[in-house]
């Protein structure tokens, strides 16, 4: 995929959770195609080390942002730093989030309300601080990641759908009120895709082939597919796509009838009736 196609090049583009998840992919997805990257984690070393990577790996500008995103004074200060170093902001890619296992009747509040305050609150104060500056600029894209599991409960995950739930419709009201300003807010929804946080899922390779048979592709995804559908949504190529969610899932959303048996199998039952 060229830099000429896709029109990245010298873009500015902040990634939150940008260290350590599938934001890693992301920014290095960017980075390849000229743009300048917004490298945003809490941690300040590791996030100035992957800043310097990138920086040296595809001789683009970088900007190291150490941010803890439910920290509203926090947020403030990232902001403050990307408008001083550059001037402008096109793309804010929203990654950070975190999951915790927990049967509803065992999950307490506190745990309740730190995954709602990273993966909802988080990506508001994100997108309301960076948001006045593309209001004021009159341009800007957002794309948030959220999950097939907004839609459709992941159970046994304590507050992680409700939170992500929040995230759809927070990007759908970003798009509805903030159009008119040049702004465009759009969200991915992985499924069955292997990344940092979910890979534990897939070290037992009888999870990871009964996770294929559930996809109509009948594979896992990989970051590089969200990477690239990141590329596409944060580019101009998209510039009439606005408050949508896009499931990059493998089909898997489309194969609900797929998994109730018929004597003799789906397709055998077909053939022979």
């Amino acid at each position: 995929m060229t830099t000429e196609w896709l029109g990245l090049r010298d873009k500015v583009c902040v990634v939150t959770g940008a260290v350590g998840g599938m934001g890693t992919k992301i920014c290095a997805a960017l980075a390849e195609q000229g743009a300048k990257v917004v490298v945003l984690d809490r941690q300040a070393d590791p996030t100035t080390k992957f800043a310097k990577e990138l920086a040296h790996d595809y001789d683009v500008q970088t900007l190291a942002v150490s941010c803890d995103v439910t920290d509203e004074t926090s947020v403030k200060a990232a902001v403050a730093q990307v408008q001083s170093t550059f001037d402008q902001v096109d793309v804010v890619i929203n990654t950070a989030g975190i999951l915790k296992f927990d049967p509803l009747e065992d999950l307490d509040y506190a745990t309740w309300k730190q995954v709602l305050d990273v993966n909802l609150n988080g990506y508001y104060l994100i997108t309301h601080e960076f948001g006045k500056v593309m209001i004021a600029q009159k341009h800007g894209t957002f794309v948030h990641i959220s999950t097939v599991a907004s839609d459709i409960p992941e159970t046994y995950s304590g507050a992680y759908s409700t939170s992500k739930a929040g995230v759809n419709m927070l990007s759908k009201q970003v798009a509805a009120e903030w159009g008119m300003f040049g702004i465009r807010s759009n969200v991915l929804e992985p499924c069955l895709v292997k990344t940092p946080m979910s890979a534990a899922f897939y070290a037992d390779p009888e999870v990871e082939n009964g996770r294929k048979k559930l996809t109509a592709s009948k594979r896992i995804g990989t970051t590089d597919d969200i990477a690239n559908a990141i590329l596409f949504l944060a580019s101009d190529r998209s510039s009439y796509v606005n408050a949508t969610s896009l499931a990059i899932d493998g089909g898997f959303s489309v194969m609900m009838q797929n998994q109730i048996p018929k004597p003799g199998g789906r397709r055998g039952f077909a053939e022979t009736h």
